[in-house]
């Protein structure tokens, strides 16, 4: 990371910027370009082990994309604020954000775990899930990414 003075290393700081952030990118191979596609997301962390976790319809470009190849890139920030320039100096503007990036392995979570997983991606964005319809379970498939590796940045509002 070129600008260390702005790099986060702590898990216990990565998965605050996981808490507040609300959309967790996913980079998939799709040929001669890249495919991201937004999703809502969860994550569980085990000691230094994190698990971020999503759903998805059991068929489709997503599903068809991670059966060939379930490598994937990911990116997830909050914070956004922008920083005017400083005096008549345009180029002195900047952004306020805090970012994690990194990679992992996607897998289907069993399905004993699926109900489990959604409850959890539903508190993330503050929705209680005490009981999921059966049917809803049935019809959906949730995938893991075993994070292998990531980075964390934050640049605030003070200069």
């Amino acid at each position: 990371m070129r600008r260390k003075d702005r790099e986060i290393t702590g898990l216990n700081e990565i998965t605050k910027i996981l808490d507040r952030a609300e959309v967790l990118r996913i980079a998939l191979h799709d040929g001669d370009f890249p495919y991201i596609l937004p999703v809502n997301f969860g994550y569980e962390r085990n000691g230094q082990e994190l698990v971020l976790y999503f759903h998805g319809a059991k068929e489709g470009k997503k599903h068809e994309l991670i059966r060939k190849d379930n490598r994937a890139a990911f990116e997830a920030d909050c914070g956004h604020m922008l920083l005017r320039p400083v005096g008549e100096e345009p180029c002195t503007a900047s952004y306020a954000y805090e970012s994690v990036t990194g990679q992992g392995v996607i897998e289907k979570a069993e399905e004993e775990e699926k109900a489990r997983l959604l409850a959890g991606l539903l508190r993330h964005y503050g929705i209680a899930a005490e009981t999921l319809r059966s049917d809803s379970l049935t019809n959906t498939v949730v995938y893991k990414i075993r994070v292998l590796g990531c980075t964390a940045k934050r640049r605030t509002k003070d200069r």
